[in-house]
């Protein structure tokens, strides 16, 4: 049985922010500050476990974050700072953060 990261309403988990201006983590600019507003919905179990994953490290709705680096060559990992804590995040994994591109 997959279960979704529910809100106690049981709607899927995010943080009321319009999503319209959303994107994907993965396509943010280096740089550019934005905020978490939802988690893509898992269509998986093992997608279940890397979204439940990325709850945990701290990338929830209302978050802050910024991509300070990409790899290279090939631009895999991204270097993700939320909060205070900075991690390593592939594109397929960071494509599950739904954000909203701060004002600049």
């Amino acid at each position: 049985m997959r279960v979704q990261p529910q809100e106690s309403s049981g709607q899927p988990l995010s943080s009321g922010l319009a999503t319209s201006a959303a994107i994907a983590l993965d396509a943010l600019e280096r740089h550019r500050d934005a905020i978490v507003v939802s988690l893509k919905p898992a269509s998986s179990e093992q997608e279940q476990s890397l979204v439940l994953r990325l709850m945990e490290i701290g990338f929830l709705p209302g978050e802050m974050v910024r991509v300070l680096a990409t790899g290279f060559p090939g631009a895999d990992p991204l270097a993700i700072r939320v909060g205070q804590a900075t991690f390593a995040l592939r594109r397929d994994e960071a494509v599950f953060v739904l954000v909203q591109p701060a004002k600049l």
